[in-house]
């Protein structure tokens, strides 16, 4: 690499920019330049510190070594014209993480006696470079750093019926909202050098590597440089295996995220096209319908990283007030592109991410709970209270056959796996019974019997999984969060229950004990209420309404719910309105 393309490297690097144009030019000399393969380890913990690394072209990732070696692991993303290895080499003698080159990447490196020699002679630009570090090392640790997130995508279709220069158009001028971005073919990148490449990703902030012909070398080649995967299909078709076989399996793919693109005719969602396409790849992958042009907007969102999620928490007939929330955030101009949540949240959920209008999953709910009376078929306790076949059935006819993967916004409900487990996500099977699965308080409802596996209430392990939602890659979390109010007060004092006479004596004389319902709601609600307060931590904005005056199972008072709701959110929206600085910390 020559000399005045390392130097104009470093003037565009955050770390080394700031630095004058002489110290810059000496740092230049002192670069070694290095090649690593894709899936090569740069270093590991435990090795010696002895250089940090300026990334000039392809793509690193951090990763967690208690974690397996696969996407999960991954923990931070490193693109070109960042560093690697500074802290440690400044704060340690050892490596404290593994590094691992998710493409083929080209690197400068920098060795410890080279740094501490233009420390001796630029001292004032070199802390300059220290303090670059610990700033972006801080902004790493509170979410704030956005220069990591993926920078360059492969549209690779399954043949040459799909239409993927329109779609890569499309999704560059959406990507163009957050910054400069370029469409290269293979007749643009024909006979071009890796330094071509590189150039072009080291500029712009975006790179949309297009496969429009088939033609294989070129499709090699999107896939070296890319970050993200895209792989469109006309979800009508008939479904196969994509012509390379490394794009069906992650441990081929280098960690690079695959998202399936189901191209739909019609604005509607083709039912159980997911299923077919997806039944040809393993392990990891996300797939997203596109119907209409707003749905590759919503797609540049959610691959770059910029993608907007809601959470909603279970919490009863007070989950109702998730209506009136939804209301002021409509009004507001909120959108949303994925969706998750436990319980009454997760049915809620699932009837926005259906594409519903808040006016039809009001009606349906009220249909559902309050003129249905889902909990009225009680029965004998052997198993539950009620025999859960009122709300099955309510579920069946609001969602009908609909599967999850179906659904146009990507969607996931918890519930909890008492066959070992603990927190079951569920992104695909049927939507109604996951629904009844998520919601099945434990002694009012029965569990859901599957595959050998005892489901129940969701609450019980996580009522506000941001946690889900944050690891899927969303960066704005707004979270409606339905406070369980767990505190059963009594005026009784006792061990056993008095018999029935005294019972009814005891009523006039305004005796207050929990009643059976009351118990197991709350029963139900303690570890999720406890494990909330951490999660609520993940939302950008959180909204937790006062719902005392309202009981678990107050169906009847669902409009106070509602009411309530919309009042708190309006009053959060126009705090945050007043106080644009507060808009990410702000808490309701």
């Amino acid at each position: 690499m020559l000399l005045p393309d390392v130097t104009e490297l470093l003037a565009r690097s955050a770390m080394f920019g700031p630095m004058d144009a002489v110290a810059r030019a000496a740092l230049a000399r002192e670069l070694v330049w290095l090649g690593l393969p894709g899936g090569r380890p740069l270093f590991k913990p435990g090795e010696p510190a002895e250089a940090l690394y300026l990334l000039k072209s392809g793509s690193l990732g951090v990763f967690d070594d208690g974690l397996p070696e696969d996407a999960a692991g991954l923990i931070h993303l490193i693109a070109a014209g960042e560093c690697v290895g500074a802290v440690s080499l400044l704060g340690s003698e050892q490596r404290t993480r593994t590094v691992r080159a998710l493409r083929d990447s080209e690197l400068l490196r920098l060795d410890r006696r080279a740094f501490e020699t233009l420390l001796e002679r630029h001292p004032a630009a070199m802390l300059g470079v220290a303090r670059t570090t610990i700033e972006l090392l801080q902004q790493r640790e509170r979410g704030a750093d956005r220069t990591s997130l993926p920078r360059t995508f492969a549209i690779l279709p399954i043949d040459a019926a799909v239409p993927a220069r329109v779609l890569a158009m499309q999704l560059g001028q959406a990507l163009e909202g957050y910054g400069n971005c370029l469409v290269i073919d293979a007749e643009q990148g024909a006979g071009r050098s890796s330094d071509w490449f590189a150039e072009r990703e080291a500029q712009l902030r975006f790179v949309i590597y297009l496969d429009a012909g088939g033609d294989p070398l070129w499709r090699q080649r999107c896939m070296r440089q890319a970050d993200v995967l895209l792989l469109p299909a006309l979800a009508a078709q008939a479904a196969r295996p994509w012509p390379e076989s490394a794009l069906l399996d992650p441990s081929r793919t280098g960690h690079r995220s695959r998202h399936l693109i189901l191209m739909h005719a019609g604005h509607q969602v083709s039912l159980g096209s997911a299923r077919r396409w997806r039944a040809a790849f393993s392990g990891e992958l996300r797939h997203h319908h596109v119907c209409r042009r707003a749905d590759v907007t919503r797609l540049a969102r959610l691959v770059s990283g910029h993608g907007r999620g809601l959470v909603l928490a279970g919490g009863g007939a007070r989950g109702l007030a998730h209506l009136g929330m939804l209301r002021a955030l409509h009004e507001a101009g909120h959108r949303f592109d994925a969706i998750g949540g436990t319980s009454i949240g997760a049915i809620i959920g699932a009837g926005m991410a259906c594409g519903w209008e808040l006016d039809a999953i009001t009606e349906t709910l009220r249909r559902g709970f309050v003129e249905g009376r889902p909990l009225s078929d009680w029965t004998l306790p052997l198993v539950a209270m009620t025999r859960g076949r009122r709300a099955s059935t309510m579920l069946r006819h609001a969602f009908g056959a609909l599967e999850i993967e179906d659904l146009p916004l990507p969607y996931f409900c918890v519930s909890t796996q008492l066959s070992g487990g603990g927190m079951a996500v569920h992104r695909d099977g049927p939507l109604w019974l996951w629904l009844r699965a998520s919601s099945a308080i434990p002694g009012v409802l029965p569990p859901v019997l599957r595959q050998g596996r005892v489901y129940v209430d969701g609450a019980l392990v996580n009522n506000l999984p941001t946690d889900v939602m944050a690891a899927d890659g969303i960066a704005h979390i707004t979270a409606l969060d339905i406070r369980a109010d767990i505190a059963l007060l009594t005026t009784a004092e006792e061990s056993a229950t008095p018999p029935l006479w005294r019972l009814l004596l005891q009523r006039r004389q305004d005796v207050r004990r929990p009643g059976l319902v009351s118990t197991l709601v709350r029963a139900g609600m303690v570890n999720g209420e406890s494990a909330s307060a951490g999660r609520r931590e993940r939302a950008d904005l959180l909204l937790t309404p006062p719902l005392e005056q309202i009981g678990m199972l107050d169906w009847k008072g669902w409009q106070r719910a509602v009411d309530a709701g919309y009042r708190h959110a309006l009053g959060v929206l126009e705090e945050r309105a007043r106080d644009p600085a507060a808009a990410v910390t702000m808490r309701g």
